[in-house]
């Protein structure tokens, strides 16, 4: 059984749509918007039948003719959308690790929130920094990345290739770029709690009749978030950077 010519273009949108669909379907940002899934299913269709059309079959491969090469294909562009999805889980679980830590440092780990994502409690913190991730995301014209990322995964790993191997190695080094990237963020309050953590052990050891937890603990989340609220403002780069490792990410795996 084949597939006739006349629906080549269609079966190569559904194709490319599986791709694209596994990546914008998880991607935290668009999760965090919460758009309604017949919008995202309809915006997955339209880039991907925009790619079609603008790449070329020349640039796209070979579309598969038969049913058993086209059952292949489908489980391939699963595949390889979900390795893209996870650079970017990856990149945006940066803010949600250090919120979670600095939750921790600053006694905010009773408390969370719910993450329209995952349906989840999440840090509170985290969630604040995820928030502000985003703004940034598309304030730097991460979406423009976005799109560009998802012409060069087709340009470098066309429809019809068999995949051969999941390249472990680069989604390692996203993993192990998040935990990098989380320390640096979380870095500013994790020091300054620390000092807190120090001054008040000497205090409670020099005047044993304070209450070094009833001063301490309100102390430190007023210090932390003003060291919080100061260290953004210089945390741009970094933000940055981390979007730039997604994209670097992507890069890698492609050329792979």
């Amino acid at each position: 059984m084949s597939i006739t010519a006349d629906v080549t273009w269609l079966v190569a949108v559904m194709l490319v749509s599986l791709r694209f669909g596994t990546i914008l379907l998880m991607s935290p940002v668009f999760n965090f918007i919460n758009l309604p899934i017949h919008v995202r299913v309809g915006l997955t269709l339209v880039l991907a039948a925009s790619m079609v059309t603008g790449l070329g079959s020349a640039r796209l491969g070979a579309v598969p003719n038969t049913v058993a090469g086209l059952a292949q294909a489908a489980a391939v562009e699963l595949v390889i959308g979900a390795i893209l999805a996870f650079a970017i889980f990856a990149g945006f679980a940066v803010f949600q690790f250090a919120g979670r830590v600095m939750d921790t440092q600053l006694g905010f780990g009773v408390a969370g929130l719910v993450d329209p994502s995952t349906r989840s409690q999440a840090p509170l913190l985290g969630m604040l920094l995820n928030m502000a991730a985003v703004i940034t995301f598309f304030l730097v014209n991460g979406h423009h990345l976005l799109i560009r990322g998802l012409a060069f995964s087709l340009e470098h790993v066309p429809l019809g290739v068999p995949l051969h191997g999941i390249p472990v190695d680069q989604v390692v080094a996203q993993f192990g770029a998040m935990f990098v990237f989380s320390a640096m963020l979380a870095a500013p309050v994790m020091i300054v709690t620390l000092l807190i953590d120090i001054s008040m052990a000497m205090m409670a050891r020099t005047m044993p009749q304070m209450n070094v937890f009833l001063i301490g603990l309100p102390l430190k989340i007023f210090v932390g978030l003003l060291v919080l609220a100061l260290s953004l403002n210089y945390l741009t780069p970094l933000f940055e950077r981390v979007f730039t490792s997604i994209f670097d990410g992507w890069e890698r795996v492609a050329a792979g």
